[in-house]
């Protein structure tokens, strides 16, 4: 172990790693505070963002897309974490009720957008109806066809109108998707997440697999997905971190304390 591995082992953090874990592991405590820590500076990165975003009036929207339990809700948590409660919000639609079954598909997401000076999160979005509706049989192929034929114009008239929209998909494989549900089904505090839709998820892989396919390859137009590779939740979360940053265009940015190149190999080991 290297000195200054060794400082953070010993140090109050690494300390408090090192009970937190199940097993005596140094190497992962350690990796533990260099994460905490490279999380927290880019929360305050995140907030030099917001006060930018909220100093000139900006619009920002922010789509956080993947399979059931890819870790979207917990990548938005720390994001969010030390941001103004005033200056963001995070919608996580339902599904629509008989008025917004009878509307525009779109136009309950429209009445979501962000004001002046805000940043909304979509834990979830309109792309429900790119592939979580169409495999469950929840729309048909009809309303797909004309939602596939619609989403690229919707979004450019939402950039258009000076809004910056960012689409993030967070990936993870098939057998870490079983994990994490079984993780969900023995947890007293997490078993409520585990709903109809999940519970079928997994033998309808292959049909997620052939819709998120032609998602990606058709709603490119005018905002490219950022995939992110989610097997790992720390790295996952960085990551989405990183490219948010990276995206929008604030004052006093620094693209190399953005992206810390010697956290994300650590990170991915």
């Amino acid at each position: 172990m290297i000195e200054k591995d060794l400082k953070i082992i010993n140090s109050k953090e690494g300390l408090e790693a090192l009970l937190r874990l199940n097993r005596l592991d140094t190497n992962k405590a350690i990796r533990n505070v260099k994460y905490e820590k490279r999380l927290s500076r880019l929360q305050e990165e995140m907030l030099i963002l917001q006060q930018w975003v909220a100093k000139n009036n900006k619009k920002v929207v922010i789509l956080f897309e993947g399979r059931d339990a890819a870790g979207k809700g917990g990548a938005i948590r720390r994001i969010i974490q030390h941001l103004p409660p005033r200056a963001i919000r995070v919608v996580a639609l339902p599904k629509p009720n008989e008025t917004e079954q009878g509307q525009w598909y779109f136009q309950r997401y429209i009445n979501r957008l962000p004001n002046n000076g805000e940043i909304v999160f979509f834990d979830r979005s309109w792309y429900n109806r790119a592939v979580v509706e169409p495999v469950n049989e929840f729309c048909t192929k009809k309303e797909y066809d004309i939602f596939m034929k619609q989403v690229n114009e919707f979004e450019q008239m939402i950039q258009d109108s000076g809004i910056y929209l960012l689409k993030l998909y967070f990936s993870i494989t098939k057998a870490e998707q079983e994990r994490r549900f079984k993780d969900i089904i023995s947890s007293p505090i997490k078993k409520w997440k585990y709903s109809a839709v999940d519970r079928r998820a997994l033998s309808l892989w292959d049909e997620y697999t052939t819709y998120k396919e032609a998602m990606f390859k058709n709603t490119q137009q005018y905002a490219p997905w950022k995939i992110i590779k989610a097997n790992r939740k720390t790295n996952a979360r960085i990551a989405a971190f990183e490219y948010i940053l990276k995206e929008i265009p604030y004052e006093t940015k620094d693209l190399d304390r953005i992206r810390h190149k010697s956290m994300r190999k650590l990170l991915e080991e």
